[in-house]
């Protein structure tokens, strides 16, 4: 792994207590599978619900970082660029460019 790529365990959600992005994941979850259980209802395509809402902002907030470069976004999410263009048609991300 690059030495400028942080490992999981690294990734921690600011002015939140060193709170990992993994953590705030896993709770929100729990008191999602506990409220389904008190409702009595069940969830489907959770799987796909919980990706998009962690990749769509995961890109949103890249390819601003990177002002709209698809080439450097994909290289620092370390995916084919061919892909991520795929998700941004998929999630429809409107892409701002900059010429700064």
């Amino acid at each position: 792994m690059s030495s400028n790529v942080p490992s999981p365990d690294h990734l921690f959600v600011a002015n939140l207590n060193s709170v990992s992005l993994e953590k705030l994941v896993k709770s929100k979850l729990e008191v999602l599978f506990e409220q389904q259980k008190e409702a009595q209802v069940e969830l489907n395509g959770l799987y796909n619900i919980v990706l998009a809402q962690v990749e769509r902002p995961l890109l949103e907030i890249a390819l601003t970082a990177h002002r709209g470069n698809q080439v450097k976004t994909a290289q620092m999410l370390g995916i084919n660029r061919n892909t991520l263009k795929k998700k941004i048609d998929n999630y429809k991300i409107n892409i701002k460019k900059s010429n700064a």
